[in-house]
């Protein structure tokens, strides 16, 4: 395939040069500001045969290619309509005055957390792999595997410390991405994240105990008692003192003397937003996160079903409009709070469903392009990345995207009703499975076979009978 022409055809396809404001990509997309989104001939972008599919989102235009082949056609892409390469803070900077509050609230969140995704994801699955051999009763009545084979009890103690440390230290890394996307210093927002999580300072479930015996530990400053506590896990007060950090630093940045920065900028921001942070925002943002979660739980403690019916319903819809990362915050503040998720496992039957609407296209259809667009979509969203699958296939045609939107409804009612839960997150597919609780197998492989079924076979019978694939 000649990438340098399919990369001219995109570009004539968005409009030309003129249309182009700032480029940059992803693993699987082009990732682009346009000056003026109603130039895109989408039924032309979508006859190139490297473009797998095309969507708004964010204010940003994105074409999916393909991881891979994505980097190659961004490096002609950019050769080609002569805007030199950007970063992806450039595009959303770019873009960033378009949408309402709301809107760009939401994205924030989403751009604090995406860069996090990959070790968090990957924490998840190594903790499935520690649950597998640590946990009784999977493959062994009553027993686990390093109780049956104490040899292998070093390695499950070596993974275990190697994947929870991403959720141990996980104020470090919100606070890292957090004030890099709003301005600051990315390594001042991980030392924060560290303060938080201080060993000196209690984790909270700790500090209760403490209280309930009368000898919690507290600073006094002034005469003012402060709660020598610990925010472990906690997502809420990290990200508002990062911003508060950011904005600190920012300020400090234009008023003090470029000779004086590097002994007053740091110390300064970090020691005022550490103060304001355990005396203001971490108390009142404790208090909000265990709220929100408390809702959350109390949804699915009395009307789980409709909790599950509902969010198995939506996530899909969620991918479309790129919202679906905000809710990784409140899986982290679910696990943080009460040990697992119920939300998590919906999740990861409704990246599965779109796959198998996929694999549906892929063996109706008998065009040779769309077949391998639809093996590498399937496989892709059984492996917990979805965009290809949806807009590269099912929004294409669309009943495969709303079936497949059907069957996580009633999967995610059905693992809802029974309890199902995650000790962490992983990877949103098949090898979900790992991140289940042991006792919630048997429920959650129900829920992967229904829909892995239903959105395969409907979406195959209604592709025959409508004869458009």
């Amino acid at each position: 395939m000649d990438l340098r022409q399919q990369a001219e055809e995109i570009l004539a396809a968005l409009g030309g040069k003129e249309n182009i404001q700032a480029a940059t990509h992803c693993v699987t997309r082009l990732r682009l500001a346009l000056a003026d989104e109603g130039k895109v001939d989408k039924e032309a972008l979508q006859n190139i045969d490297v473009v797998k599919g095309s969507f708004s989102a964010n204010n940003q235009y994105q074409v999916v290619i393909g991881q891979g082949t994505v980097d190659k056609v961004y490096r002609e892409f950019i050769q080609i309509a002569e805007v030199g390469e950007s970063t992806k803070d450039e595009v959303k900077e770019t873009v960033s005055k378009k949408g309402n509050p709301l809107q760009r609230a939401l994205k924030t969140l989403g751009d604090i957390f995406i860069p996090i995704l990959p070790a968090i994801v990957t924490a998840g699955l190594l903790l499935g792999i520690h649950n597998i051999l640590n946990n009784p009763g999977i493959f062994f009545d009553k027993a686990s595997i390093i109780e049956v084979y104490p040899q292998w009890a070093g390695i499950a103690d070596m993974i275990y410390v190697i994947a929870n440390t991403a959720f141990a230290f996980l104020p470090a890394l919100i606070g890292w991405s957090a004030v890099k996307k709003f301005g600051g210093s990315p390594l001042l927002g991980m030392v924060l994240g560290l303060a938080l999580i201080h060993p000196s300072l209690l984790n909270p479930t700790d500090y209760a105990s403490a209280a309930m015996e009368g000898n919690a530990p507290v600073w006094n400053l002034f005469g003012l008692e402060i709660q020598r506590i610990g925010y472990q896990g906690q997502v809420l007060p990290v990200l508002f003192a990062a911003w508060v950090l950011a904005k600190i630093e920012i300020f400090l940045r234009r008023k003090v003397p470029d000779s004086f920065q590097l002994l007053v900028v740091a110390p300064v921001a970090l020691l005022l937003t550490g103060i304001i942070s355990f005396i203001v925002i971490g108390p009142i943002m404790f208090i909000v996160g265990n709220a929100i979660t408390d809702g959350f739980v109390a949804v699915f403690d009395t009307v789980a079903p409709v909790g599950g019916l509902l969010y198995g319903a939506l996530y899909g819809a969620l991918v479309v409009t790129g919202l679906h990362h905000t809710f990784l915050a409140l899986d982290l503040q679910l696990i943080a709070n009460t040990g697992a998720t119920f939300l998590w496992p919906i999740l990861a039957l409704s990246n599965i469903s779109q796959g198998s609407a996929t694999l549906g296209v892929m063996l109706a259809t008998k065009d040779e392009k769309l077949r391998g667009l639809s093996l590498t979509a399937w496989i892709s969203a059984w492996l917990g990345v979805t965009e290809p699958a949806v807009f590269g296939v099912n929004l294409r045609f669309r009943y495969p995207f709303f079936l497949a939107l059907g069957a996580s409804a009633v999967a995610g009612t059905f693992i809802a009703w029974r309890g199902v839960e995650a000790s962490s997150v992983g990877i949103g597919g098949v090898p979900g499975i790992f991140s289940i609780l042991p006792g919630s197998w048997g429920a959650f492989a129900i829920g992967m076979v229904i829909v892995i079924v239903v959105p395969f076979a409907t979406t195959y019978l209604v592709a025959k009978r409508k004869k458009n694939v």
